[in-house]
């Protein structure tokens, strides 16, 4: 059963910054996403606006096809899981606000094709969902805090050049 899970959060970063976030599949990304742990980070291909890679923890693995193509929109399909299948997949989808602030809207598809995963999903559309909800929410933390820690080294680097 492929059941969409879906959250939301306000974030003080751009869809740019976030898309950046998502899409750096290099080292510590487990930083900004604990359920990607760096050992099974296994990058396939990228491009501009896409990647094949497969990520996961805890036993738990998925190959998924990014494409960031539309700048409002992430989408990362499964194309391959030991516990996934079918439907499964992530989609970002972001909304700019007057504010500056952004709303990015996440929904998570997961569809067991085996007994493990069809426990798993089941788990996540329920009691788990609170963990999954968390995960989120510490991924956009994490990229909010990742932003500004770069603003502030921005802002330093610019005040040496002057003062030099």
């Amino acid at each position: 059963m492929a059941t969409p899970i879906d959250f939301h959060e306000t974030t003080t970063v751009t869809p740019e910054q976030y898309v950046a976030g998502l899409t750096d599949f290099g080292p510590g990304r487990s930083e900004l996403f604990g359920n990607s742990a760096d050992d099974d980070l296994q990058v396939h291909s990228t491009g501009a606006t896409e990647a094949d890679v497969t990520e996961g923890s805890g036993g738990v693995w998925e190959r998924l096809h990014y494409d960031w193509s539309d700048p409002d929109r992430v989408v990362a399909k499964t194309t391959d899981s030991n516990v996934f299948g079918g439907d499964s997949g992530h989609t970002y989808s972001f909304t700019r606000n007057p504010d500056g602030t952004t709303d990015i809207d996440y929904v998570v598809v997961r569809e067991g094709k085996n007994l493990k995963g069809r426990l798993l999903g089941f788990l996540l559309r329920t009691v788990a969902k609170g963990r999954l909800e968390m995960a989120f929410a510490d991924s956009v933390k994490a990229i909010e805090a990742r932003n500004h820690d770069q603003a502030a080294s921005d802002s330093r680097e610019e005040t040496m050049a002057i003062a030099a």
